[in-house]
């Protein structure tokens, strides 16, 4: 049977098996090219406790069990030591030197240099001592002739002491980190050593935690996997992992072995936002010969804590302060037909370790089965976790956006506590856009939500606050700048870096009311300037065909909206990025408004796909159908969102909702809707509804009832398509009115023209008569 002993940093699996005269073999796996190789072999049985292999695969460090117990007591080789660790030339073969005879485990790892780097004449290596010490060794190597190297020290080799008294120990292969713990007085203090290619090791990280730990026991994770060993062991020991994200997140999650069969507890300590989770989850199922031990994954946005059976539970790392994003699956949903057993590991991003059978798997979260978890789902805090995990994890994925979009339409009333469209919107807004700049993520709002009420069933969750980590770094870049950055957020409260919308409503609703000339024109003229650059750069992001006719028009208000927002998100970024140039936020801001035009396109177009629109719905002469009404439902809904992220939407929605309006509700009905804002009466609807349908008694009852409702600017540009006595009177009417309001304030001051021959008797009559002759004289 082949078992897995250890991964390299390059993703290189290190296994062992038997050959047929029990001669131990060391074999080599690559990930990438799916090839083996051979590295060595003993010619005796052995059972291999840790072993690692260098970055040019010329140097082997191989530490196992010389004797058992037993066999050292019927050979009576008392003197003899337990444990061996040796270190191998590969090329050419058979050369070892022995590193430690010790009666306590050691465990070896080779450190690598980073990816690219020319083969190097030094290797460093760690040696892992039960005896609660770390030790670095420096090999330097000769070349010799067809690639062959040897060792060149021929006495001791160099070593430093890079950790004591440690009581637990973790190594990151992929970022060359060691994480340790040191029992200090009531307390433990996690420390990190960060390994560089051509410098010696650096303390970076030093965080106390309230971790309860069995200092007699020295535990390790990732240092090699020797089952017979750790399967004894792990019933009694903490079982601790530390987990690092791309962005900068750092969670030690733990799990002691729980005294209650009814129950498990399980423990995440965000130490980049300053707090723990504490969670007790009510199992389902007993059983007391279970080893009730929660195994943990990093799936890179997420950590699973995962009893095999029981659940799984996906905690969100960037937002985990709302455990509605937190994703808690039962039953079927939770069951991972290949990890049915408590000993696992995840030694890799999104990879973990059957300790107990040595088979390693990759772990990702199924598109369908998140799909149809959304779409079976019953509660509130299911639905948002799921949406917003759907979202992350798929975003450029067309077709599971399209079934999300329709899942939201079919169920926009029965979700109670969030609104699906605000969700959608804005977390997919804010994946598509976080990548592209550094602490982005703590400054765009990624959702509607300011708390979170609901409750899973079966879990209590306890939050208490920790003491933030201590870095001891200077002009460190990637994750530890990260780092830094997110734990400066926390000190300087986080919550109130993300944008608010607060200001942009009260500054459009200003400027919508303001009367025409007291509007200072140069902030209005820079306001629509903006407006203009988003439509031209969402142009050049829609190369689709439009199915839904948006975008054909001017919106006053919406294009107000627009540039208002971009103005407002501009200010907001400038006064956090500094550091990133303005050029470089107009763009992240001109890309962050356009996404979300065309998101609500995106939404309109899936809709319209569903419901078998035609393009050109604007027809006035006939019933709307089932799909339309449906479709105008929707609309109603995108606007209540929209109107409660006052948010801008397309140019044109409003036209295309009021026309399905007109076309699918009774006449009182659509009045009102219009007499409480949820339609808008627009120039190109209007004019073509009073240019399209004939004066039936029906039509003009319709049109009198729009014409009545027409803001004044409006109705004079419009009313003259409708050629009814009805509306001469209306327009006779207003003009009158306007002559009057105009002679009331004295705008009209040129010389009375002469009086007409013939004077009328009525005086009022005479003198409006004179005033209009006046006013017509100047025209």
């Amino acid at each position: 049977a082949l078992y897995i002993v250890n991964v390299e940093r390059n993703g290189k699996v290190i296994y062992t098996w038997k050959g047929d005269q029990r001669n131990t073999h060391i074999g080599l796996y690559d990930l990438q090219t799916k090839q083996n190789e051979h590295l060595y072999m003993f010619e005796r049985d052995l059972c291999i406790i840790s072993c690692s292999v260098n970055n040019e695969r010329t140097l082997l460090a191989v530490s196992f069990h010389q004797y058992t117990e037993e066999e050292r007591v019927s050979r009576l080789l008392h003197s003899v030591s337990k444990y061996l660790t040796l270190l191998i030339e590969i090329h050419p073969i058979n050369n070892v030197r022995v590193l430690k005879a010790v009666d306590s485990c050691v465990r070896v790892q080779f450190l690598y240099p980073v990816e690219g780097r020319n083969t190097s004449t030094e290797s460093r290596l760690l040696l892992v001592s039960e005896d609660k010490y770390i030790e670095q060794f420096d090999i330097h190597v000769v070349a010799e002739e067809e690639h062959k190297v040897v060792i060149q020290n021929s006495g001791q080799l160099p070593r430093i002491r890079v950790a004591d008294d440690l009581i637990w120990a973790q190594w990151d292969m992929m970022e060359q980190r060691l994480f340790y713990i040191v029992p200090k007085e009531s307390r433990s203090t996690l420390k990190c050593v960060q390994f560089y290619p051509e410098e010696n090791c650096t303390s970076v990280l030093e965080s106390h935690l309230d971790i309860s730990l069995n200092d007699t026991q020295f535990k390790h994770v990732n240092f090699g996997y020797d089952y017979c060993q750790d399967q004894a062991v792990a019933s009694g020991n903490l079982n601790l992992q530390v987990f690092t994200s791309k962005s900068g997140g750092l969670c030690v999650c733990c799990s002691p072995t729980s005294d209650t069969p009814e129950e498990v507890t399980y423990s995440v300590y965000f130490l980049h936002k300053g707090y723990n989770k504490t969670f007790r989850v009510s199992l389902e199922r007993t059983d007391s010969r279970e080893l009730k031990e929660v195994a943990f994954m990093n799936l890179e946005y997420y950590v699973a804590a995962y009893l095999p059976g029981q659940f799984l539970h996906l905690l969100n790392i960037q937002h985990p302060d709302l455990l509605c994003y937190s994703l808690f699956l039962t039953g079927e949903d939770a069951r991972i037909d290949v990890l049915q057993n408590c000993f696992i590991r995840s030694p890799l991003v999104s990879t973990v370790l059957d300790c107990h059978i040595g088979s390693m798997y990759t772990v990702s979260i199924s598109d369908s089965a998140l799909l149809q978890f959304l779409q079976n789902s019953k509660q509130d805090t299911e639905r948002l976790a799921a949406l917003h995990c759907a979202l992350l994890y798929f975003q450029h994925t067309k077709n599971l956006e399209m079934q999300i979009i329709w899942w939201i339409s079919e169920n926009l009333s029965t979700c109670h506590s969030f609104d699906p469209i605000q969700e959608f919107i804005i977390a997919s807004l804010y994946w598509r856009m976080c990548p592209e700049t550094h602490n982005l993520d703590k400054l765009l709002p990624y959702t509607s939500l300011l708390d979170w009420i609901g409750i899973i069933p079966g879990v209590t969750c306890a939050t208490y606050i920790v003491s933030l980590p201590v870095l001891e770094f200077q002009n460190s870049k990637g994750f530890w700048e990260k780092l830094n950055s997110n734990l400066e957020s926390v000190k300087y409260a986080e919550p109130h870096l993300h944008y608010h919308n607060n200001v942009l409503r009260r500054e459009w609703h200003n400027l919508s009311e303001e009367r025409e000339d007291r509007r200072p024109a140069a902030y209005l003229r820079n306001i629509f300037e903006n407006a203009k650059k988003v439509l031209s750069h969402l142009d050049s992001l829609d190369s689709e065909e439009r199915l839904v006719p948006l975008f054909q028009e001017e919106d006053y208000q919406q294009q107000l909206l627009m540039g208002l927002m971009v103005a407002q998100l501009k200010d907001h970024l400038m006064r956090h990025l500094q550091y990133v140039g303005k050029k470089k936020i107009d763009e992240i801001v001109l890309d962050y408004v356009a996404k979300l035009l065309n998101l609500v396109h995106r939404i309109m177009k899936e809709v319209w796909r569903r419901y078998q629109l035609h393009s050109c719905i604007l027809c006035f002469d006939e019933r709307g159908s089932a799909g339309e009404f449906a479709v105008f439902h929707i609309m109603s809904r995108i606007l209540e969102a929209a109107s409660g992220m006052c948010m801008p939407l397309p140019p044109g929605f409003h036209t295309l909702h009021l026309g399905l309006g007109v076309r699918c509700l009774p006449l009182h009905t659509l009045l009102h809707y219009i007499d409480n804002g949820v339609l808008h009466l627009t120039e190109t609807c209007v004019r073509k509804l009073l240019k399209d349908l004939d004066d039936t008694e029906k039509n003009e009852k319709l049109k009198f009832s729009i014409v009545t409702r027409l803001p004044e600017a409006l109705g004079q540009k419009v009313c003259q398509f409708w050629n009814h006595p009805i509306n001469t009177k209306i327009i006779a009417r207003k003009y009158v009115k306007m002559l009057l309001e105009k002679m009331g304030n004295g705008q009209c001051s040129s010389p009375i023209p002469e009086r007409r021959s013939v004077p009328m008797e009525f005086l009022p009559l005479n003198y409006l008569t004179t005033m209009l002759a006046e006013v017509e004289s100047q025209g």
